[in-house]
């Protein structure tokens, strides 16, 4: 029987494809009776998230995030996709390659631009190669790897950057020329704990006095704690949240990435896929953390504040985001990018998978031996983070 004809093109925006195929080709359908999700959705690759984050003109041209969408077609209905987009620079990312961008222009080349096929701003692992349900998806994820080159070329780009993707398709684009990588992020595991101090009981005698200490230190003056979603997600609620957006992130990143109009349109079309956790005192809103709700995940994303508690942010951004996890029957929580003093808290390491294309072969065999040390230093590391964690070994004292 002969293979079915492929066509690639590349789009300029996510709203240029019907909700109903990106969903289809993201496994991406939404909650089901309230909190619940139904199985395989992850919310950073659905529809709606990417149509929110270009049309708030967070991820834009004008930032440095031009949308080239990969699209397959076979018989003109969409078979597949990888969201991709043309960049300008290395920011937004959270998979570091300025080094490479430097050592590569003191040498005279041009790295910029490059295609990073990513969700902007959001270090969460999920798919990239994006195939419908019912398509060969050997045959599809094929055709669109070799589009991506295809793509870098014909855009005369350095390089194509597959970021945050699952295991399986770093180890599948690793046969398509693509090199790998590994980091690591911390997270958090659900043991079928029924509540949070079933978790603590998991822990040496050191840390769970110290989690109960910073969790009670953390409302000590008169801070009351508040999970928000669906209707409670208010255009007053996104004000305030915004505002701690941007006073932590204008320190930390000194420039925050999303607009304010990214918040109105997730609360409109994703509502039930986010919980913000609220901290108030004195009747005002003075810190939240956002979290989106995955079918197994609670995926916790960015944190900002007005007013400094010791262990707040402990509190919003771990403790009750593992609370709401266990309430909720979920299995993990990602609590983002980096952070080593995540451990204490139980979030261990957990490996994170991206692929690059080099075009230029001479960058390609200098990052080809790059990685090669950097992996190994990676497998090291966790293992020796996860050993130094917070759980109980057989010699520990008994539970108090």
């Amino acid at each position: 029987m002969a293979s079915p004809e492929i066509t690639l093109e590349a789009v300029s925006s996510a709203s240029l494809i019907a909700a109903a195929d990106w969903d289809a080709c993201a496994n991406s359908r939404g909650p089901d009776n309230g909190i619940s999700v139904v199985a395989n959705y992850n919310p950073f690759i659905s529809h709606a998230f990417f149509n929110a984050v270009e049309q708030s003109n967070s991820a834009c041209a004008r930032t440095g995030w031009a949308p080239r969408h990969l699209v397959a077609k076979v018989d003109g209905k969409v078979a597949g996709l990888v969201p991709c987009y043309l960049k300008s620079h290395s920011q937004g990312e959270y998979v570091f390659d300025r080094g490479w961008a430097d050592a590569y222009e003191r040498a005279g080349g041009r790295y910029y631009p490059k295609l990073q096929a990513s969700v902007p701003f959001t270090p969460a692992a999920g798919p990239r190669l994006l195939v419908r349900d019912g398509e060969d998806a050997a045959l599809i994820r094929e055709a669109l790897a070799n589009g991506l080159k295809a793509l870098c070329n014909a855009t005369q780009t350095s390089s194509v950057h597959v970021t945050f993707a699952r295991e399986e398709e770093w180890s599948f684009l690793a046969q398509q020329g693509f090199l790998q990588r590994t980091d690591q992020q911390f997270h958090w595991r659900n043991a079928g704990y029924a509540s949070f101090d079933d978790f603590l009981a998991t822990l040496n005698s050191r840390h769970r006095k110290a989690i109960r200490r910073e969790r009670r230190d953390a409302v000590a003056n008169g801070i009351t704690i508040h999970a928000l979603t669906g209707s409670e997600l208010t255009e007053e609620v996104w004000d305030a949240f915004f505002e701690f957006y941007m006073e932590t992130g204008s320190r930390k990143w000194g420039r925050p990435y999303l607009t304010r109009a990214f918040y109105s349109q997730i609360g409109e079309t994703m509502a039930d896929r986010i919980v913000l956790i609220m901290a108030k005192r004195d009747g005002q809103w003075i810190a939240g953390a956002i979290n989106f709700i995955g079918s197994d995940t609670l995926f916790g994303r960015h944190w900002g504040a007005i007013e400094h508690h010791p262990f707040l942010h402990f509190e919003v951004c771990y403790y009750q985001a593992i609370d709401f996890a266990i309430r909720h029957g979920l299995k993990t929580v990602e609590a983002g990018a980096q952070g080593e003093h995540k451990i204490a808290r139980g979030y261990l390491p957990q490996t994170t998978y991206s692929a690059h294309y080099i075009a230029d072969p001479a960058l390609r065999r200098a990052v080809r031996d790059y990685l090669e040390h950097e992996r190994s230093y990676v497998a090291r590391a966790a293992r020796e983070l996860t050993e130094a964690g917070p759980f109980r070994k057989a010699s520990d004292d008994d539970p108090s």
